[in-house]
């Protein structure tokens, strides 16, 4: 049996909506009319489409793979509509998110083969640990970078994946240190600009002042990446990162990186959703085998 499209239709007005009695009224339908013209896409589909919590309706998987393809549908139909073109193939879309302090050229580097594809369109959003983890949860992403694991438990349906790992370096400008000065003198000696305390970085670096045997001067705290390369460029002090970081102006020559790495690694995850019927996008992105990121 064919898919009735005036179903899809229905459907996805719902589902841009969120409500279903606010819908009725636009298409200037019953509400009643409605829900039987859902239950038939479901009933052809063999798929629940929306989880009816008391008044909202959220959608499931199946109604998120529904609505990305009845999205795909409905806009090669404008595009049909407004030119003849052969610009309308319909497009994938790939929902990432990041961790908001997570480095802007590691994630440009990871997702660098999507970004060259013209028949996918990557959506990138920014947010907090909660916030993205939330989103994976409501399906609403399909991937989320850190460079921290979530926490986990037997109940957690999360998947990580271990994408890229570098050595952490110090870097600063030019006029304020010599690069071939041991790390301990640069502890010792040096104004540092450093990731918060809840960072792993920030731990090993702790952990590695105290086995040296130095109390390093902290001039600067911080959870943002961008914040941090800024910093830096600004001479406030010598910073610890990856040096993917701080790529473009290690390259210029505008900052420098020390000889003597402090051994302390930065590892970066891509975390997943179990889910019955995957995006798989993920999957090509994936067994790309993650970002080249140098570094020893």
């Amino acid at each position: 049996m064919p898919l009735n499209y005036h179903h899809l239709r229905y459907f996805w007005a719902v589902a841009h909506d969120g409500n279903l009695t606010r819908t009725a009224q636009r298409l200037n339908l019953s509400q009643s009319a409605l829900s039987v013209q859902i239950k038939q896409l479901e009933e052809r589909l063999g798929h629940s489409l929306f989880d009816r919590r008391g008044r909202q309706l959220h959608l499931t998987e199946a109604g998120r793979i529904t609505l990305d393809h009845a999205d795909a549908i409905f806009a090669t139909g404008q595009e049909l509509i407004a030119t003849l073109q052969d610009a309308g193939r319909s497009r994938q879309a790939l929902r990432v998110g990041a961790l908001a302090t997570l480095s802007r050229n590691f994630q440009i580097g990871f997702l660098r083969p999507m970004l060259a594809r013209h028949d996918v369109e990557v959506i990138v959003r920014s947010g907090s640990p909660t916030e993205l983890l939330a989103g994976l949860e409501t399906l609403n992403l399909d991937l989320v970078l850190m460079n921290r694991e979530p926490t986990t438990d037997s109940l957690t349906p999360y998947e990580i994946h271990q994408i890229a790992d570098q050595a952490v370096s110090i870097v600063g400008t030019p006029g304020r240190f010599d690069p071939e000065t041991p790390v301990r003198d640069l502890v010792a000696e040096h104004p540092f600009v450093l990731p918060t305390t809840d960072s792993s970085v920030r731990t090993a670096f702790d952990a590695m002042a105290s086995r040296l045997s130095v109390v390093p001067q902290v001039v600067a705290e911080v959870d943002d990446m961008a914040m941090m390369r800024l910093l830096a460029r600004e001479d406030i002090g010598l910073a610890l990162v990856a040096p993917i970081v701080v790529q473009d102006e290690l390259t210029s020559g505008r900052l420098v990186e020390a000889r003597e790495h402090p051994r302390i690694r930065e590892t970066f995850y891509a975390i997943t959703l179990r889910r019955r019927f995957p995006n798989p996008l993920v999957q090509e992105l994936l067994a790309e085998g993650g970002v080249a990121i140098g570094g020893q």
